[in-house]
């Protein structure tokens, strides 16, 4: 099943337990997909783009963050 859910940097940072900021800075160096949408100037994320992100980090040995 696909989650075509879009996420805000709040989502995002619930979603790996930190903080907005933190996610933010993610995006800025580069350790964060490219957003799947923007409007308004504001990035989203799919869901599921997210989650295969947590998947494929280094330390994260397929632990799931749900």
């Amino acid at each position: 099943m696909t989650d075509r859910r879009l996420w805000t940097y709040k989502e995002i940072a619930a979603h790996i337990r930190v903080q907005p900021d933190t996610v933010r800075s993610y995006r800025k160096h580069g350790l964060l997909p490219a957003p799947d949408h923007v409007e308004g100037g504001k990035p989203y994320w799919y869901a599921d783009t997210i989650r295969a992100w947590v998947a494929s980090r280094p330390g994260n040995r397929g632990r799931r963050l749900d």
